[in-house]
C-alpha cells in the first residue's frame, strides 16, 4: 500500500472534507447529515464505508457509480473528521482491515450485496448519488 506523508494526506483530507464532495471526475454531490449519531454508530458506519468502498472497487458485480462513490467517501472522510482521526489513524483503523478482506474468497459475495442498502440509507440521511 502506498504511503502518503502526513501532511500531504492533511491536506487531502482537508479537501475531502469540503461539502459537497466530488469524485476525480468532478462528480459533486450532497453529503449527509451524521452529526447526531453516537460515537459508537458512527465507528461502525465509517468500519461498513471502507468495507463496501474496497469491495465495490475490487469485486466484479458489485460496481457503484461514481456518484455513489463520491458519497461512500465523502460520507467516511465527514464521520473521520466527526471522530477525530487523522489520515494515518484512518487508513490503519479502517482501510487497513477493509484491504484484508480482499484476502477472503468469500468477502465480495458477504459484504458487495451490503453496498446498495447503505448507498439508500445515506440517501434518506440527506445524502445523494448525483
Amino acid at each position: 500500500m502506498t504511503r502518503i506523508p502526513l501532511f500531504a494526506a492533511s491536506c487531502l483530507m482537508a479537501a475531502f472534507l469540503a461539502v459537497p464532495a466530488s469524485a476525480q471526475d468532478q462528480v459533486t454531490v450532497p453529503l449527509p447529515d451524521v452529526s447526531g449519531l453516537s460515537q459508537d454508530e458512527a465507528e461502525r458506519l465509517i468500519a461498513a464505508l471502507a468495507q463496501i468502498n474496497v469491495i465495490t472497487s475490487n469485486c466484479p458485480g458489485y460496481e457503484i457509480t461514481d456518484g455513489e462513490w463520491t458519497l461512500l467517501t465523502g460520507t467516511g472522510d465527514r464521520l473521520a473528521a466527526q471522530l477525530g482521526l487523522d489520515p494515518t489513524t484512518y487508513e490503519q483503523r479502517y482501510y487497513g482491515p477493509a484491504f484484508e478482506l480482499l484476502d477472503d474468497p468469500e468477502a465480495c459475495e458477504r459484504i458487495g450485496p451490503r453496498a446498495r442498502p447503505v448507498i439508500e440509507d445515506l440517501v434518506k440521511m440527506g445524502g445523494a448519488t448525483e
